[in-house]
């Protein structure tokens, strides 16, 4: 009688294990696994440099044996040479900076332009005296040529005849030792293009560069 209950104890007992083990198994099973979100950062591409455009010189028909910037140097100073473009006179690109800046339409030279030319340069005082184009002083120091006989013919801003060392269209500079100005700087021309060279002159010195060389 005693085996007989012992027996169903443990029967009973077995089963209620059995159940207990699927009911573990069964919420297990009904867990949703929790997935772990990987911060992945956006990377932006580099942005690419915009090239400068610094002449149009090949819209003209000159092709460069130098490149933009260009600089000579004589007698202490410097002049670099940035920017170079050509604009028909008409244009509305040469009307603005005439209009803007108080260009007269005619120069020493030229009396009836058919381009204008804008030029952004930086000048620099490597001398030990005072450099510059004043009332008493407007002694040129560099020429732009592009042919033979074709001197480039400065103008001068008007509405800056009073601003001394403009950045944006000088009338007239002081440079001290080691004293540098970036600005611009435009030009009348009535004649053909044939090359493009700069030439310095200042305190007995001379230098000279072909950004284009002669085609003839």
């Amino acid at each position: 009688m005693k085996k007989t209950i012992v027996r169903a104890v443990l029967t009973t007992t077995m089963l209620f294990s059995m159940v207990l083990g699927q009911n573990v198994i069964t919420n297990a099973a009904a867990v949703t696994p929790v997935v772990t979100a990987t911060s992945t950062a956006t990377v932006k591409p580099a942005a690419t440099p915009v090239p400068i455009m610094r002449d149009n010189l090949s819209k003209y028909g000159l092709k460069k044996d130098l490149e933009l910037p260009v600089t000579v140097t004589a007698g202490g100073l410097s002049y670099t040479l940035e920017k170079f473009m050509i604009y028909d006179f008409k244009s509305k690109d040469a009307q603005n900076l005439v209009k803007k800046y108080d260009y007269d339409s005619f120069g020493v030279m030229v009396s009836k332009p058919k381009y204008l030319i804008w030029t952004k340069i930086t000048i620099k005082n490597n001398s030990n005296k005072i450099v510059k184009r004043s009332l008493n002083d407007q002694k040129e120091k560099w020429i732009l040529s592009l042919q033979g006989k074709g001197q480039l013919d400065q103008i001068w801003p008007k509405v800056n005849v009073e601003k001394l060392n403009n950045k944006e269209a000088f009338y007239y500079y002081t440079l001290k030792p080691s004293e540098q100005l970036t600005t611009y700087q435009a030009y009348l021309y009535d004649q053909d293009f044939n090359y493009f060279a700069i030439r310095l002159f200042h305190d007995g010195g001379f230098d000279e560069k072909f950004i284009v060389n002669s085609t003839e």
